[in-house]
């Protein structure tokens, strides 16, 4: 009896070795297909992203190309604005060459026209004439070129203009070269 239970137990234990050797091999062979698994989707992934840099890469390009474009010809609107007050000054300018324009006030009419012509077109992109003069000194737009005494109105007020200013909509693009009140030098000595 005793060689018959050894011989089960043998039995036994070799199903079990088996079992566990199959199960080894199940682990492993499960292993094996996640790790097929896991590279299947890096791959995909990393295809996924050199796929997305490139695109960015075209993106870039193709945005520079546009805003290298847009800058190159960003003046062509107010170009094409400008071309007849050109046009007319060249005009003013042969006949008074040729002698047709004679007289003075003539001239002035025609230069007038021109002007306002001009002006119309700047005004229309925006520029805007910074109105400062009788008001109080402001940094942000006007620079002062001197300060004098007065008596007629209060200090740090803007009583001349030397050279105007400009905003271009909403963005101040030549300040304002003022003359700035101040104190009378009487009442600074009584203080």
């Amino acid at each position: 009896m005793n060689k018959k239970n050894e011989k089960n137990k043998e039995q036994h234990e070799d199903l079990n070795s088996k079992k566990h050797e199959s199960k080894e091999e199940t682990k492993e062979e499960l292993l094996i297909k996640e790790i097929e698994i896991l590279k299947d989707e890096a791959e995909k992934y990393k295809n996924t992203l050199l796929r997305k840099a490139a695109e960015f890469e075209n993106y870039k390009k193709r945005t520079d190309g546009e805003i290298t474009g847009y800058l190159k010809y960003a003046s062509e609107n107010i170009v094409k604005q400008l071309l007849p007050v050109y046009d007319d000054l060249n005009r003013s300018i042969e006949s008074v060459e040729k002698g047709e324009t004679k007289d003075f006030e003539t001239l002035k009419q025609g230069v007038l026209l021109i002007y306002d012509k001009f002006k119309n077109v700047l005004v229309s992109e925006g520029l805007e004439e910074i109105d400062i003069i009788g008001k109080e000194f402001n940094v942000n737009t006007c620079d002062a070129l001197l300060q004098v005494p007065r008596e007629d109105v209060p200090p740090h007020t803007v009583v001349d203009v030397a050279e105007k200013g400009y905003k271009l909509k909403d963005k101040v693009i030549r300040f304002a070269k003022v003359i700035v009140s101040a104190e009378p030098d009487n009442k600074q000595e009584k203080e």
